[in-house]
């Protein structure tokens, strides 16, 4: 009867743990339920877990039922796999768990120990107080999970091969149900970074403000997927170099950010062998080696050690372009967790990069939007509409000033036999030089239109006849240099002098210009 109870006993405490396994996601319960359960049904008075801890490659305590003196002595006590494998032997090795008699080790040895209040006795089957019962729980991979201790048999015996089958099986359910909440933790983590991804991504369309973007993304990387200091940094077109853009951990204005750092610094960091979901993760030895000598590195602080830690690695993501063109970098250092980010972590950094250079890409596409309703594609000048605007609104400003402004009308000479003989792409090109050309001439308060297929107008505000042919003068110059195929034809009007409104100026001034054309000359004033 009592052996058919103890089988009950121990079948319940198989289906409690088995339960774990389906119903419990947070790993604190789960340890704190095996503990309570492998001490409860299969009758030991004492069960720590220790808990391996990649980050510093150790098993920790976590987890001590039962007797008070035991937590007391032995809870948040961490050792190595070396402190274990003296325990951990072949010679105490029985039915999968490692049951090491008093007589044969030494427990003055480097590792934690517990000495239960138990009369030693003669009886070679009773459990001793200095006996000690080792099972691993290992993950499905083989790789340890953990190590169940436990003392104290309510029986006072040692453990039949029965109890040793029990209990390992239990240990493998137990280490199935840590691996399950460990797995549950990281699959909750990315689906958090997931949903602060979704956010990201509704934000491009909600606003065109690149650097709230930024912001949004560096304290995304660092809520999601936890690491604590993010930056954005994007290439300067002219100087190309590497500008902060938005950081959380850091500030703008740290150190760490504000060397004078190029995209060919880092390029040697980019480096496939190292490349992972897009992403690139160096040793610190490594990254230190590639990058430039002389410039300021930054060192992580959240370290840990072994082969699953962080230590003061480097971890660089390129934001590319939609052409491949890489227009800048997030760096991401200081993981919470001090581990290794799992391949998981990295493709989540990877999408958070690309809303990075999507916003980067979106707002230039916007910009360029908002600068072609005002300017010319070709040439980059201001167009018809802008020019017919500032006619009226500088007329405006003379009638109530009393001073003049001057407009000039240019078009080029021989364009279409240049077209004819040479093609389009000549013209056009052409006729961006020539803008670059008015755009150098002019002074600081003139403004330049493109008005037409090869039709351009100059707004020179306060300037007289001698002010205008000095800048006929210097456009005439540079087009020597730049333009040997074709030449250009100037007329000239004065508000109000020439004409009392915008539109007659304009009538005046390309009257000018037909005179000149006609006559072969360079610049025609209105008569």
């Amino acid at each position: 009867m009592a052996k058919k109870q103890s089988t009950v006993t121990h079948l319940r405490g198989l289906l409690e743990v088995t339960s774990l396994v389906r119903g419990e996601d947070d790993l604190d319960a789960v340890l704190e339920a095996i503990a309570r359960t492998i001490a409860e049904c299969l009758g030991f008075g004492t069960v720590a877990v220790n808990l391996y801890r990649p980050a510093w490659d150790d098993f920790q305590v976590t987890n001590v039922y039962g007797n008070p003196g035991a937590r007391e002595a032995l809870l948040g006590d961490a050792r190595d796999l070396a402190s274990w494998r003296p325990l951990l032997d072949d010679r105490f090795l029985r039915r999968g768990a490692y049951l090491i008699p008093h007589e044969h080790f030494d427990w003055a040895a480097d590792v934690a120990t517990f000495v239960p209040d138990i009369e030693p006795t003669d009886d070679p089957d009773a459990w001793h107080p200095e006996d000690a019962l080792m099972v691993p729980m290992r993950h499905s991979a083989g790789h340890l999970l953990g190590i169940l201790s436990v003392d104290e048999p309510r029986s006072g015996r040692k453990p039949s091969d029965e109890d040793l089958d029990v209990l390992v099986a239990v240990a493998e359910h137990a280490a199935l149900a840590v691996e399950g909440a460990q797995a549950a933790a990281e699959a909750a983590r990315h689906r958090a970074a997931l949903e602060q991804l979704l956010r990201v991504s509704s934000r491009l369309s909600e606003t065109l403000d690149a650097d709230e973007i930024f912001q949004s993304v560096c304290e995304s990387v660092r809520d999601a997927l936890g690491f604590q200091h993010v930056a954005i940094e994007l290439v300067e077109s002219a100087t190309g170099r590497l500008s902060a853009q938005a950081a959380v951990g850091w500030t703008l204005g740290d150190e760490t950010l504000s060397a004078p750092v190029t995209l060919a610094d880092i390029a040697p960091l980019l480096d496939p062998a190292f490349e992972v979901e897009g992403c690139f993760l160096l040793p610190s030895d490594e990254g230190q080696r590639r990058f430039t000598a002389g410039l300021f590195v930054y060192h992580s602080r959240l370290n840990g050690r072994g082969p699953w830690a962080w230590n003061r690695h480097w971890l660089v993501v390129p934001l590319v372009d939609r052409t491949g063109k890489t227009i800048g970098v997030i760096w991401a250092d200081e993981p919470e967790d001090r581990l290794l980010p799992p391949r998981e972590r990295l493709q989540a950094l990877r999408l958070f990069a690309n809303q990075a250079a999507t916003a980067v890409t979106l707002v230039e596409h916007v910009q360029e939007l908002r600068f072609l309703a005002d300017h010319d594609p070709l040439t980059r000048l201001l167009n018809r509409r802008v020019f017919m605007e500032r006619l009226d609104s500088e007329a405006a400003r003379a009638d109530r000033s009393g001073r003049p402004f001057g407009l000039v009308l240019c078009d080029l000479d021989r364009f279409k036999l240049l077209n004819d003989s040479q093609g389009h792409l000549a013209g056009d090109e052409a006729l961006r030089t020539l803008g670059r050309i008015l755009g150098d001439a002019l002074r600081r308060s003139d403004e330049a239109f493109r008005i037409g297929g090869d039709e351009f107008a100059l707004v020179l505000p306060d300037a007289d006849p001698d002010a205008i042919e000095s800048v006929v003068e210097r456009i005439t110059v540079a087009m020597e240099g730049a333009l040997q195929t074709v030449r250009a034809s100037f007329g000239a009007a004065a508000y109000p002098s020439d004409a009392g409104h915008p539109e007659a100026l304009v009538h005046a001034a390309d009257a000018a210009l037909y005179e000149a054309k006609r006559a072969g000359e360079r610049l025609r004033f209105a008569a």
